[in-house]
Parts: structure tokens; sequence; C-alpha cells
């Protein structure tokens, strides 16, 4: 299994990349969410990988984070979800964007990716809501910048990759390397909820209708805004 690629960027398209490791070039598809973000042509990357392998098919699939990563393992494991769907719900709502639709119930916003309609969307958000709070309350965790790529295993001093010049000016950004100081918050404010006694799914709620209303709110923010909205009312 090929978990990870480091290397020097060739060749950049809207869906994938292709990434040259020590002379051999591998095409990796990519959300256009992760291709705006990367690094122009001839500089470093690196990704987290997944992938597939059919009798006819090898494919490689990349992501800038393992949330994004993860999120991919789970909808692609509902019926109807291909890796095509998949990478267009990440490109279209992002992992946290689509962790807070998910844990909404908001199959609505799901529906906006090209190529989900409002069945396949009713779907994804049924089978995989029970799972949206395990997924945030790990975010802080999994997103993990997947960049460094220079003396990283496969790429050595000296080479383009190690040695690449910083972007230029209006260039495409590599990967924020914190990859979501909100999902940080968010599996924090979750953790600190659970431990209050609320249950896992309503805390995931609330945790996601205050983000959607502030985003990029801190942990302390989202703490009190959820322990509001989940205060019995009257």
């Amino acid at each position: 299994m090929i978990g990870r690629i480091a290397g020097v960027i060739l060749h950049r398209a809207a869906d994938h990349v292709l990434i040259d490791v020590r002379g051999i070039g591998y095409i990796v598809h990519v959300s256009e969410r992760t291709s705006m973000n990367l690094p122009p042509v001839g500089q470093a990357v690196a990704l987290y990988t997944e992938l597939l392998v059919r009798e006819d098919l090898l494919q490689l699939f990349g992501f800038s984070t393992l949330l994004e990563k993860e999120w991919h393992r789970l909808l692609t494991s509902v019926q109807g979800v291909g890796a095509k769907v998949s990478l267009a719900l990440l490109g279209t709502l992002g992992a946290e964007g689509l962790s807070r639709a998910i844990a909404l119930g908001d199959w609505s916003a799901v529906r906006k990716a090209p190529g989900v309609g409002p069945k396949l969307a009713q779907r994804i958000v049924l089978e995989l809501k029970d799972k949206a709070p395990a997924i945030m309350a790990l975010g802080g965790d999994l997103t993990v910048d997947a960049g460094g790529v220079a003396g990283a295993p496969g790429i050595e001093p000296g080479t383009p990759a190690a040695d690449a010049p910083a972007p230029v000016a209006g260039a495409p950004a590599q990967p924020d390397p914190a990859g979501g100081g909100t999902a940080k918050a968010a599996a924090e404010a979750l953790s600190a909820l659970t431990n209050l006694g609320y249950g896992h799914s309503e805390a995931a709620s609330a945790v996601a209708e205050t983000q959607a209303r502030e985003t990029g709110a801190d942990t302390s923010t989202l703490i009190r805004a959820a322990l509001k909205s989940l205060a019995p009312k009257g």
C-alpha cells in the first residue's frame, strides 16, 4: 500500500498531479480544492495517498491531510459513492465542511457536489451521520501536515525538491500546516462536552451548528456557544 508520496511536481491539472519521486512519475488524482492549494510546478510536495486496485486499473488518490483521507475512506464505503464522487464532495465542502454537513444531517449541502443527487446525498448522511462525531473528535489528530518534503525519505539534500525556492507571489500556497485549526478546535470542544455528560451525537451537532455560524471559532467559543444551544429551553 502506498500511503504517502513526496517529490517534485512535474505537472498540475484540476483533477490530478504528476509527482516525480527519484525519477519515477506518479499520477495522483486529487480534489479541485487540493489541486488549488498545491505549490507550482518544479517545487516540492507531499500528499497522503490511497491506492485503488482493480483487475485492470491502479489509481492513486492524494490528500493534503489525514482527515481528508479518512473521509474519503468513509465516503467510498457508501453504496453509489466512488472515488470520483468522493473527491467532488471533498472539493466542494472540504473535510471540515463535510464533517459539519453530515453531523447536522444537512443533505442539501452534500447535494451541492457535482454528481450527487438528492437520493445519494440523503444516503450519505443517513449512513455516515453516526460516524461523523467520531471523526470530528479525532480531527485534531487526523489533520496533519503532509509537507516538509526536504530531507524526507526519498528526497535528498541538493535535489530540486530539497532546494526548491520559495513560492512566488500570487502562486498557490502550500496546504496549511495546521491543516485545520478549526478541526482541532472542534475535536477539543466535542471532547469537553462529552466529558460534561452530553451525548456524542448531540454534542457534535451543537459544535457543527456553532462552526456553521461562526467560521474560525476557537475552542472556548465553540464550547460556550454549544452549551447555550444544548441548555434546556423554556
